[in-house]
């Protein structure tokens, strides 16, 4: 492992994104016209409003545009909806600067390499990708960015809640810590890579770790996993739902775009945390948490950086990767705090742990992958070249960070702080997520 003082190039990132730059300041634009250094923005999107992924990105986009006033230009035409992976993004992202767009955002991880065609062919635009890689073998093509957030603390944080609610269900039962009875879970997920990994396996862990904190042997808690290979398809995500449901899950979350999941969870009672949208009011006694990243700040500070430099402000300088994090707001979270608990004197209780575990994440006093919190199996750990200690906890890793094709892992990803805490370093070496571990005690399923 390697012992190391880390300075999260998160904040590095955002410094080099507002540094300097005038601030939107909230102003609303109404019928005034834009400024005539106003920057024009485009957005290409893999689905439309209707995939929650997607919303959340054209929300967010919209809510920077508040924030900027007169600053920025955001016309109907530059939001291209349903355009896939393909050579469709780069013909899209041709129409955008055609229409006369200085900065053009994607959001789905397929459009990573048309992206990046796309800002080879016109240097004078700057192409913003989120959730991409590219960047990482790209550092000379100053106008193409990579972005994520730390969402993998959200996820923890919704998966906390989950085993506050799990706990409760119990507690509510008749149950005591030393007889708490050995559970399921279920997730429902899109596709087996690290970006959805990260956020399951960070999920689970929050989860176990609640009920480590009230005393309960957190191993008597399993998760199993089903893919739909899509990352919106409303039916197969309510398929997996009903599949994990049917094996004996007794709570459900997602990393899926749809309302599938929930939808079934709601149908048969069964309390369910979401990924990017909040479903109080259609799974009225189920919805639990949710977590959701969110892009306004990362669109403000690409904006500001681009107003800067065409005004003359500073050199507009924009971050190859910027990760996101609780501290810029970029990762939010939330509970429907009446369907955790009716009982006053558990709920405050709950609300005092939670708020615990944020205040830790925000400071960076908690590690959500710690290494003594999982193990590997031997035999799988040998495959990948992991190295355990004598527990099964892992020691060194190398992870794929740098995306040259070869799927190799070449980035050591385990490494231990000032405090000797030693953890999977999720995140700082590039933005997307590479934690790809298949930690004992989740199961998948196909």
């Amino acid at each position: 492992m390697k012992k190391v003082r880390l300075l999260s190039f998160a904040a590095l990132g955002l410094l080099s994104l507002t540094a300097c730059a005038t601030n939107g300041g909230g102003e609303d634009s109404g019928d005034k016209e834009p400024y005539a250094d106003a920057v024009k923005v485009g957005l290409i999107c893999l689905h439309d409003e209707n995939s929650t992924y997607d919303a959340n990105f054209i929300n967010g986009l919209k809510e920077a545009v508040k924030i900027l006033g007169r600053k920025v230009i955001f016309e109907d035409n530059c939001l291209l909806t349903g355009v896939d992976e393909d050579n469709a993004c780069y013909t899209a992202a041709k129409d955008l600067v055609n229409k006369g767009c200085e900065v053009i955002f994607a959001d789905s991880f397929g459009h990573d390499s048309f992206m990046l065609q796309a800002a080879q062919e016109y240097p004078d635009v700057q192409f913003c990708h989120a959730t991409g890689t590219k960047s990482t073998v790209n550092e000379d093509q100053e106008n193409f960015h990579n972005a994520f957030a730390s969402i993998y603390q959200g996820r923890y944080l919704a998966g906390y809640t989950a085993g506050l609610k799990l706990y409760e269900q119990n507690v509510v039962a008749g149950k005591t810590a030393a007889d708490f009875p050995k559970e399921k879970v279920g997730y429902v997920g899109a596709f087996p890579y690290a970006e959805v990994k990260s956020g399951y396996t960070s999920w689970f862990l929050g989860l176990r770790q609640a009920l480590e904190d009230n005393d309960v042997d957190s191993s008597k808690v399993t998760m199993d996993v089903r893919f739909t290979s899509s990352w919106y398809d409303p039916e197969a995500e309510a398929n997996a739902a009903t599949a994990l449901i049917n094996d004996g899950a007794v709570l459900v979350s997602q990393h899926a775009d749809s309302m599938g999941a929930p939808g079934v969870c709601e149908e048969k009672g069964i309390p369910n945390v979401t990924y990017n949208v909040e479903t109080g009011d259609e799974c009225q006694t189920t919805y639990l948490a949710y977590s959701r990243i969110n892009w306004a700040p990362y669109y403000e500070g690409i904006v500001n950086a681009v107003y800067a430099a065409k005004t003359g402000i500073a050199d507009g300088r924009i971050a190859g990767n910027w990760t996101g994090t609780l501290g810029t707001d970029s990762v939010q979270y939330n509970v429907n705090w009446d369907n955790l608990t009716d009982n006053a004197d558990r709920l405050e209780g709950y609300k005092a742990k939670v708020a615990t575990v944020y205040n830790k994440l925000f400071a960076g006093d908690l590690q959500v992958f710690e290494t003594s919190k999982f193990t590997l199996d031997a035999d799988y750990a040998e495959d990948i070249g992991a190295v355990l200690d004598e527990d099964g906890h892992v020691t060194s890793y190398k992870a794929d960070v740098i995306d040259d094709g070869t799927f190799t892992g070449e980035t050591e990803a385990i490494v231990t702080n000032e405090d000797d805490v030693t953890y999977f370093c999720e995140s700082v070496f590039r933005s997307a997520p590479y934690f790809d571990l298949n930690i004992e005690g989740i199961n998948l399923k196909n």
